[in-house]
């Protein structure tokens, strides 16, 4: 009998919640199989069998366990039942895998919920999703008639009531609550200040729009605004040290590199991996380790050591459609900047009115360690190097660097 416990899962870390069982007990499991979801207060991860056997489930889900603990057993000297399916080699998974991922990419956005070929093309005409409509029909196949119903009550399923006062109560995730600890101590903790200004983004729009494709085409990856924004901090960065430091105890600590967190929104609540030594990278390896860490965070996959560490953060409330917020510091970190939608405003130029796409930009520090001439300067800066990216090569104007001025 093999026992499958808890795992160390990262330094100060002493408990999990055992999220989802994969395999129900009593089923023969391969060695490797993964077996259940674990969740830390930084991240999600899978617990897989040592052993080829019966599984003996130990822990129910939403259990919380500490590390060392037994999840299940496993018992390798039971037979294999027969018709049980035996591990896959390398590139059968391989083989396996490709069809598999195209079928569930062509799969609808939905599959539980069935619809009869009219009540689909209302729907699609209408851009109703089949979780605002009750089905009537048999196993709760929504039928023509359902979906005008659903169209002519907006708010209603099928008859409910258009407005209730049920109640839900459901248990906080490891995550959950330590995003929720987070942001109050940072609140509590820190002499939290924000600055605000605005940037004029016609440049970096234009660059877009003309090399879209071919950088697309070069590096396999789109062109988006982070890159910008990142290389564009990290220039500031290192011109105002203080915002790139943390207070520790009596000490300041300094860093000479610039570890930028990006705020990421995953299913299970905020979380915030770290591109390393972003000061480093070109604008392709920046674009293509914000998809790697998005992804990753969608799929709860991002390891503690991805989310570790971490010297400024950038997020990015533009994607929800926000106008201007203050945003909170990402503790023992200094400072945040917040992005925020871009939106056609009137502005002066050359004592002419004219149309241009702006962005306010929020930058919260702590006024401990950053003074306000270090604050507006370092905001100061990254307005300008995003309003004329060629600096972002050289820091500064490309012509005063040629001529050494």
């Amino acid at each position: 009998m093999t026992e499958i416990k808890v795992p160390p899962v990262g330094e100060s870390i002493s408990e999990v919640t055992l999220v989802k069982w994969l395999k129900q007990d009593g089923a023969y499991v391969n060695r490797d199989e993964i077996l259940c979801e674990l969740e830390s207060e930084k991240a999600t991860f899978e617990l897989n069998a040592e052993q080829a056997g019966i599984l003996h489930i130990a822990a129910a889900e939403g259990a919380t366990l500490n590390i060392g603990d037994l999840a299940c057993t496993i018992d390798e000297s039971a037979p294999k039942p027969e018709g049980a399916a035996a591990p896959a080699p390398e590139a059968e998974k391989a083989q396996a895998a490709a069809p598999a991922k195209e079928e569930k990419t062509a799969a609808p956005a939905n599959p539980d919920i069935k619809a009869t070929p009219v009540a689909q093309a209302i729907m699609a005409d209408k851009q109703v999703k089949p979780t605002e409509v009750k089905g009537s029909g048999i196993k709760g196949r929504i039928m023509k008639s359902d979906v005008l119903d659903a169209i002519a009550n907006p708010g209603k399923k099928g008859g409910d009531a258009a407005f209730t006062r049920d109640e839900r109560r459901d248990k906080m995730s490891n995550l959950r609550k330590t995003v929720a600890r987070r942001l109050v101590e940072a609140k509590n903790s820190t002499a939290m200040l924000t600055t605000f200004n605005e940037v004029d983004m016609t440049a970096i729009m234009d660059i877009r729009k003309q090399f879209k494709d071919t950088f697309k085409e070069a590096h396999g990856v789109n062109l988006g605004f982070m890159s910008f924004f990142a290389k564009a901090c990290c220039t500031a960065l290192q011109e105002w040290p203080a915002v790139n430091a943390y207070i520790d105890g009596e000490s300041i600590v300094y860093h000479d590199y610039c570890d930028i967190s990006i705020a990421v929104s995953a299913p299970k609540g905020l979380v915030v991996p770290v591109i390393r030594n972003c000061e480093s990278m070109g604008m392709a390896e920046i674009e293509s380790k914000v998809v790697e860490l998005a992804k990753k965070a969608r799929d709860n996959k991002l390891s503690p050591d991805e989310m570790a560490g971490g010297t400024f953060t950038i997020t990015n409330g533009g994607v929800f459609g926000s106008l201007m917020s203050t945003p909170i510091i990402n503790i023992p970190q200094s400072a945040i900047l917040g992005m925020h939608k871009i939106q056609d405003r009137p502005m002066a130029i050359n004592g002419k009115v004219e149309i241009r796409p702006m962005m306010y930009l929020a930058l919260s520090y702590d006024h401990r360690i950053i003074d306000g001439r270090e604050s507006v300067g370092f905001l100061v800066r990254v307005k300008e190097l995003l309003e004329n990216p060629a600096y972002l090569l050289f820091g500064k104007d490309p012509v005063k660097t040629l001529l050494e001025i």
